[in-house]
């Protein structure tokens, strides 16, 4: 399947984030001409500069709020399959930021798709939202694509309308642009080095010999390696490609015994790295959800794709690529590893 991507021009927005450089790393890995649509990495270190992409792709620096920027993204680049992961991903940040969040999430993908539908050319595009788009009624079983949308908090509330926007710009002006969402679970991997996220949390604290604090040890999520949804996306693409009756939402999850909750998450790390966590709930925290999982048997059935590393295989990489790298390996030699590792999309 790498040959399909060999020559094609692929657009990558957000790729200067965690996802997006894992993917736009993958893709020049498998001989896709890639472009980037972003904003300068926010964290130090990056996973972006770790793995010198600057070098490796055509590095534009756009604001997605921007549409003229956009725009002339897209008539210099050409693409033939676009990736649209440009995003504020932070549910904290988006209490914090609501105006930034929704500008963004909702306005950043209006403008992509305005610009595309300017293209006059025939384009793929895989929008990338999440798991946290279904209105949460802290159900046991798995959300699937035809469940209602909804969202609580800034961030969800903006990524399910990111949703409703996509399927209205499909039904009212696709032509030549096929589009599909993509909603993938809770995503881990090495190289992630956001704030308030559980696993750049933990091995800050584990590297600083600290303690972990725990804000909702008993919130459970489908916790999965970032190569996991990765494979969906590309494999979508690929698909939509040349079927335009794949043009719709699709979930990207887990195996179903591999919703965890965030204490078994921190155990399953500290069994890989000795240290210890305390529970910091219970304090004036903005809310967030108790339980998500999300089905997908969908992606199963029309796309043959299923998840490949376990729960305790994507704690073991995602463990083992931090300690390596902070212990002095090479962040490329690593990634490269692991993407080999895993196997083709």
């Amino acid at each position: 399947m790498n040959g399909f991507w060999a020559g094609r021009r692929v657009l990558v927005t957000g790729h200067t984030g965690f996802k997006g450089a894992w993917l736009s790393f993958w893709l020049d890995q498998m001989g896709a001409g890639v472009s980037g649509l972003a904003l300068a990495p926010d964290t130090a270190p990056a996973l972006f500069d770790q793995l010198g992409l600057a070098s490796k792709m055509d590095h534009g620096l756009v604001d997605v709020r921007d549409p003229n920027a956009v725009r002339a993204q897209v008539e210099t680049v050409q693409p033939d399959i676009v990736f649209h992961l440009a995003a504020q991903p932070l549910v904290l940040r988006g209490y914090a930021a609501p105006v930034e969040t929704w500008d963004t999430n909702v306005g950043g993908t209006l403008h992509l798709l305005d610009a595309l539908g300017k293209a006059a050319r025939p384009v793929t595009l895989v929008i990338v939202t999440t798991d946290k788009v279904y209105e949460n009624r802290e159900w046991d079983h798995p959300y699937r694509e035809a469940d209602r949308l909804g969202g609580r908090d800034p961030y969800s509330a903006s990524k399910a309308a990111t949703e409703l926007l996509a399927a209205s710009w499909r039904d009212s002006f696709g032509g030549d642009l096929r589009i599909a969402t993509a909603r993938a679970g809770n995503v881990i991997g090495g190289g992630d080095w956001a704030e308030n996220r559980i696993v750049p949390d933990v091995i800050r604290s584990l590297n600083a010999g600290n303690p972990v604090s725990l804000r909702n040890p008993e919130a459970v999520r489908p916790w999965q390696h970032v190569l996991e949804p990765l494979a969906g996306y590309l494999r979508l693409a690929e698909r939509l490609h040349g079927d335009a009756a794949l043009a719709r939402a699709w979930n990207f999850g887990p195996a179903p015994g591999d919703f965890r909750s965030v204490q078994e998450l921190a155990d399953a790390m500290l069994s890989k790295w000795p240290g210890s966590w305390e529970d910091v709930s219970g304090g004036a925290v903005p809310h967030e959800a108790g339980r998500l999982a999300v089905a997908s048997d969908l992606a199963r059935q029309r796309l043959d794709w299923a998840p490949r590393w376990s729960f305790a295989e994507a704690v073991e990489k995602t463990v083992a690529w931090y300690r390596a790298m902070l212990g002095g390996s090479d962040p490329v030699a690593l990634t490269q590893d692991q993407i080999a590792e895993y196997g083709a999309p």
